[in-house]
């Protein structure tokens, strides 16, 4: 599922190699963990990647800045504004660009390069649209709907530039970006219900016997553990379910993906540990096991 030689494309001239390097800086002073985990992927995957993250970043960016945080913004300016971006993204996934902006030449760019599905960036921005406003979810099989359009298509665009060697690799990555989307949501809880997007299905709560308000004060405590630990055994089935990709993807990009998958389990056993931290701060992994996982990632790089 690779081409034989898609830097010769990528990276061929100047003006290409800079929007690469805008988005590089891009990816760098916005992604945190995301950046030095791309950044074990061998050239010119990486600048691939990174251009695929500005442009990621840049449609998260359109719908909060069009929406904010104020419900009286009005829905159908957002709308329009995505609508917009869709088009500069249909035209660069043709190989061409309408718009001299770095990220749209950049993108053109990895789509001569990389079998790249476009259904995959319209599922991204269906997901932008679904987020315009509050936003709550009513079962677990929207909540996956939504995760497989934020997340699994992100995982589907990765394996297409990382090159996979069995197409069991595309399902296996809808299911690891549904983890990853998990461990967000979690994480995340307390912040995302401030702007008035619950992520955590009514049913899980209702299940519970606990509003997002009550779980929000932790009280009652045991109610509001197992509305968490729910999601906790939810994230994990998925992780354990994509547990093959890591062998189905081109040995050199290995590490990346490793790098990225013990970040985010990580995180999430973090919370499992003690899963009140959610409302009471952002949870991280500590600087020690960040160093500990990116020791390990360039060790098994090395070794490719």
């Amino acid at each position: 599922m690779t081409l034989a030689n898609p830097a010769a494309d990528l990276l061929r001239d100047a003006a290409t190699r800079e929007a690469v390097s805008a988005c590089r800086e891009i990816t760098r002073s916005r992604a945190g963990n995301f950046y030095w985990g791309l950044s074990l992927t061998p050239e010119p995957k990486r600048s691939a990647m990174y251009a695929i993250y500005a442009w990621m970043r840049a449609a998260d960016d359109l719908v909060d800045a069009e929406w904010g945080e104020e419900p009286s913004h009005d829905r159908s300016a957002a709308r329009q504004a995505v609508d917009e971006f869709r088009a500069h993204t249909v035209e660069a996934l043709a190989g061409r660009s309408a718009s001299d902006g770095p990220v749209w030449r950049a993108l053109a760019a990895v789509a001569r390069a990389y079998p790249l599905d476009i259904n995959d960036f319209h599922g991204m921005l269906d997901g932008q649209l679904s987020d315009i406003g509050p936003r709550t979810m009513g079962t677990f099989t929207e909540l996956d709907e939504y995760c497989r359009q934020v997340a699994s298509t992100v995982g589907c665009v990765c394996i297409a530039i990382w090159g996979y060697s069995d197409r069991r690799a595309i399902e296996l990555a809808i299911d690891r970006g549904i983890a990853f989307q998990l461990t967000n949501i979690v994480r995340d809880i307390r912040e995302d219900a401030g702007v008035g997007r619950v992520y955590l299905p009514r049913e899980a709560l209702e299940r519970a016997g606990v509003t997002i308000e009550d779980l929000c004060r932790w009280d009652p405590a045991d109610r509001s553990r197992l509305v968490v630990e729910a999601m906790i055994a939810r994230a994990r089935s998925h992780y354990e379910a994509s547990a093959p990709l890591e062998g189905l993807i081109e040995r050199s990009c290995r590490p990346t993906l490793w790098a990225l998958t013990q970040t985010y389990r990580g995180l999430l056993e973090r919370i499992a540990a003690d899963p009140e931290q959610v409302v009471r701060r952002r949870v991280s992994l500590p600087l020690h096991r960040k160093v500990a996982i990116a020791l390990r990632a360039r060790l098994l790089g090395s070794q490719q």
